[in-house]
């Protein structure tokens, strides 16, 4: 069975900011401070920032392919590094790195062998190496020592265990050759030098490499078959179906792939193809969302479960054995599970049950004794805690979309348990990055942080947003600033008309995409907004498309026709309406601008020109940057440096409540070229750390 042991949860996606929010979460004395009753109802004790942004407790939980070891991430000396413990001992676990940086955001074990892999990049510069380490001995080996070269994990298998397939672009840095590395002894292997310009990779169960995935220059797909003579046109993917067309894994005996489809329908299906005959059949549907993931058996790879995320992920039976495992999870846990690993024999399980508004546990799953064995809870410190619930909202844009949107309202705001708040609060609509991404249920720490700060918070998966079928990603195109800026536009109203806030009370926010929204929300509609956060987001899309990291390369054709062409006057004309740069003179409210200098993706010059224009125009900004990060803030000492930055920000802006930034600047890398003395409290913590002592 092709058990790829994915490193995980760092972002390797080709979207602009896809990644999750990392959990987060470590103890600090609770602090509390001016009364909410104006807010709320039910005021609740203000939870500490360190305990939502700071470093968790535990996270990313494994087991090992033979069952006998635990490994977690954990805070060494204040950095994430990963621990290791016997299953029936874990008070005996012990730190097998010792990183003393940025720390270590995704690792997992090598398929079949007791030997963990992680990936480590510097500064945020997505330069992702790959090391390992053994779990026994703690011997750590660098397994691809090369500068400005980005890894990537194609393949790897358990009945071969200690070889892994990874992609290398150390040659050309836009195309990834195919290795294999023997694990022990450190070798590479080259397999495959990509003079054909491939941006993807499929390999079969032996580790056979048989498909190679390039973008056409309509901005679709094109899956090649490998075969003795070379290669050959395999499956022709259109435009309008790629973000739900793909291949997805084969049986056992490498007879049969299953393929994910959208052609000839809207929602992406999962297909069984006969590769001897070609015969596809259809084994799972569903007709507001794609399929998302499937449980598959170890001995044939056939799927017996698979999961649809429409407003909340849900998990569905393909046989009678899907049935009795979904029947007795369901029994045992309540909320949200998920299997987040297994033993290569798949006795025994680690699964991860969470609520929206419940500390997130790991078990193990004993599944021959049927034993639930309770491990870790990622933020034990917040068990206590009154924590927020999230509400799935269905709402109608101006054209007849529906947006699946998510609510978080401040414990205490909603008495009479109706969805609504008794009266209207401050909101923060939050919005995701990527854009070819999608907002989800649970847990979430930014929406966690601002309902109990006092404001209501709206997460709206906007046109362009994935997960919901061709058409509903489709209608994004060439969209930015326009309708998909409309839908969040459509959302804000539908609070309004709620009672969930005033139209004079809204705060935008968000990430990448999202820091881009902001931009154009306080750009486009300036007077719709009563203040804006944005974080790395492009200001001018021009400069976006044309400073692209080069192993981008194969999806720089898609770039340009779902967002804008700079090579048509058309095209150009599209980019320039639709960058908030050209626009900067309209911002007339607050805004607040975080930026890694590191950042590959949107680079610094995306904020840099923006502030350089707003303070040219003498409008008001404040500009925290710090120079050891890149897209997105990795080291929690940012972390909490940012979000109390933001916090006094929205507060001064809102009237929600604040932390007082206290210490929180300290160890951090923050410096704030401009506008230190528009957040309050701001120049004074900069003053009160040196240099040095902020990081």
């Amino acid at each position: 069975m092709n058990h790829i042991k994915s490193i995980a949860p760092i972002c390797l996606s080709l979207t602009l900011f896809a990644c999750s929010e990392a959990p987060t979460t470590n103890a600090v004395d609770n602090t509390t401070v001016a009364d909410q009753s104006a807010v709320t109802n039910e005021p609740v004790e203000l939870i500490p920032r360190e305990l939502i942004f700071g470093n968790p407790t535990y996270s990313s939980v494994q087991i090992s392919p033979n069952g006998k070891m635990i490994s977690y991430l954990a805070p060494l000396d204040g950095v994430m590094n990963i621990w290791v413990a016997p299953v029936d001992a874990l008070s005996a676990a012990k730190a097998v790195t010792a990183d003393k940086g940025r720390g270590i955001r995704g690792y997992g074990w090598v398929a079949g062998m007791e030997h963990l892999l992680y990936v480590q990049d510097k500064g945020g510069d997505e330069n992702f190496l790959l090391y390992g380490v053994d779990p026994t001995t703690g011997k750590e080996s660098a397994y691809t020592p090369f500068e400005n070269t980005r890894v990537q994990f194609l393949a790897s298998d358990s009945d071969i265990p200690g070889k892994q397939i990874i992609g290398i672009n150390n040659r050309d840095p836009r195309w990834h050759d195919v290795y294999e590395l023997d694990i022990a002894t450190g070798e590479l292997t080259l397999l495959f030098e990509n003079t054909e310009n491939f941006g993807g990779f499929d390999f079969d169960n032996d580790l056979t490499l048989r498909f190679g995935q390039k973008s056409t220059s309509a901005g679709g797909a094109e899956y090649y078959k490998r075969t003795d003579d070379g290669w050959e046109l395999f499956l022709s993917v259109s435009p309008e179906d790629l973000y739900t067309t793909g291949l997805a894994g084969f049986s056992e005996d490498n007879k049969t792939l299953y393929l994910q489809k959208s052609v000839g329908r809207d929602t992406s299906a999962l297909f069984a193809m006969d590769l001897a005959t070609g015969e596809e059949t259809l084994i799972a549907q569903d007709d507001r969302a794609d399929i998302g993931g499937t449980w598959r058996d170890k001995d044939t790879g056939v799927p017996y479960v698979y999961t649809v995320n429409y407003d909340k992920n849900r998990y569905f039976a393909m046989d009678e054995r899907g049935e009795q495992i979904l029947k007795r999870l369901n029994e045992r846990f309540e909320g949200n599970f998920s299997r987040t690993s297994a033993t290569d024999d798949e006795s025994k399980w680690v699964v991860l049950n969470s609520q929206s508004n419940k500390v997130a546990t790991y078990y193990v799953w004993d599944r021959g004794a049927d034993e639930f064995t309770e491990l870790f809870s990622v933020r034990p410190e917040l068990a206590d805690k009154t924590l927020a619930v999230m509400t799935p909202e269905m709402i109608t844009s101006r054209d007849g979309l529906t947006l699946v949107s998510y609510l978080t309202l401040p414990p205490g705001a909603d008495t009479d348990g109706d969805g609504r708040p008794e009266q209207p609060l401050p909101m923060v609509l939050n919005v995701h990055g990527g854009p070819w991404a999608r907002d989800s249920y649970g847990y979430r720490s930014s929406p966690q942080w601002l309902a109990n700060r006092g404001y209501a918070v709206l997460q709206v998966n906007f046109r362009g947003s994935t997960g919901f079928g061709k058409s509903f990603v489709n209608a994004g195109d060439l969209e930015w600033g326009l309708k998909m800026h409309d839908d969040l536009i459509d959302a804000v109203d539908w609070a309004v008309e709620q009672g969930i806030t005033q139209k004079d009370t809204v705060a935008i926010m968000g990430g990448s995409y999202g820091g881009y929204a902001t931009l154009a929300g306080l750009t486009f509609t300036p007077d719709r907004f009563a203040c804006g956060v944005d974080i790395v987001g492009p200001s001018n899309l021009v400069t976006l498309l044309d400073s692209i990291p080069p192993y981008w390369e194969s999806f720089r054709r898609v770039l340009e026709l779902r967002v804008g062409d700079p090579n048509t006057e058309e095209g150009m004309a599209i980019l320039q309406a639709a960058s908030p740069l050209n626009k900067v003179e309209m911002i007339s409210r607050p805004l607040l601008i975080g930026q890694g200098a590191n950042d590959p993706r949107v680079k610094q010059a995306e904020s840099d020109q923006i502030v350089n224009a707003m303070q040219e125009k003498g409008i008001p900004v404040t500009y925290a940057l710090f120079p050891d990060e890149g897209h997105g803030f990795a080291r929690p000492e940012n972390r909490l440096a940012f979000f109390g930055v933001a916090e006094g920000f929205l507060a001064t802006c809102l009237g929600g409540r604040a932390e007082p930034l206290g210490d929180d600047l300290q160890g951090s890398s923050l410096t704030v070229p401009v506008g230190e003395t528009y957040v309050e409290g701001l120049a004074e913590a900069l003053a009160s750390f040196s240099a040095e002592e902020r990081g």
